[in-house]
């Protein structure tokens, strides 16, 4: 498991490393791509001021601010070393805080098939909305201990895929995190064990990770006549602004 403990030594040993998003404990992800390179410095010409911060400096891409915002797998190519993971489907463990903005986040689980996937829009959960402790970097696992395959998608033994994981923050960034594949039959010992320390659901206080249903509802069409008092219209942003002015003084 990626230990919180492990991966603030990490960062803080290592001076081109920072704080990122997201850690995929198991299975095991494509590749660290939590670090960061380069500068952000205001007087670097290379860096445009309120970009992304990538540049390219003698035929090396740098990422002051990260990786994980490229699509599809947040700046990683696909490893040569992938993970069985049953036929049948299997656990997810993610941890989600690694970055200030992520009290409220939703998650999407999709697959994509074959050694080199072309796309990734085979969705495998509903979209869903998670809830954490802090609105600032947290400490915190969840795990879906049964993610099942995506509808239709009937893979043998020995095919390779590729899970990816996208958390759509709540101030609307989009991160990208891989795990590569190779399917087994339920039981193989090469599978790696799925216990209670890479896949739990953190209780502990300042850990503790809720969850919500993403759903959309039809509203009632707007009746085609509506009568405006005129009073009402003046009066009610009125007295909203003076009760805003008593508030505030």
């Amino acid at each position: 498991m990626f230990r919180f403990t492990e991966l603030v030594y990490l960062v803080a040993s290592w001076p081109s490393l920072a704080a990122a998003h997201t850690v995929i404990v198991y299975p095991g992800w494509r590749g660290n791509n939590i670090h960061t390179n380069g500068t952000t410095s205001p007087t670097d010409p290379a860096i445009i001021p309120g970009s992304l911060g990538m540049n390219y400096d003698n035929g090396t891409y740098g990422f002051p601010y990260g990786m994980q915002w490229m699509y599809p797998c947040g700046g990683m190519a696909t490893s040569t070393n992938r993970t069985k993971w049953p036929l049948k489907g299997g656990a997810v463990s993610i941890q989600p805080g690694w970055f200030p903005g992520h009290s409220n986040a939703q998650f999407y689980i999709n697959f994509g098939y074959d050694n080199e996937p072309l796309n990734y829009s085979h969705n495998a959960v509903p979209v869903f909305q998670i809830v954490g402790p802090s609105n600032q970097q947290y400490d915190g696992t969840f795990c879906l201990p049964q993610v099942p395959l995506p509808a239709n998608y009937t893979p043998k033994v020995g095919d390779n895929a590729t899970i990816q994981v996208i958390e759509l923050a709540q101030h609307g960034a989009a991160l990208y995190n891989c795990a590569d594949i190779t399917f087994a039959e339920p039981g193989d010992p090469e599978i790696p064990e799925v216990n209670s320390t890479n896949c739990f659901n953190s209780t502990n206080p300042g850990q503790e990770i809720g969850f919500q249903i993403v759903y959309a509802t039809t509203s009632s069409p707007a009746p085609h006549n509506m009568v405006v008092n005129t009073y009402a219209s003046i009066a009610v942003p009125l007295m909203l602004a003076a009760a805003s002015y008593l508030t505030w003084i």
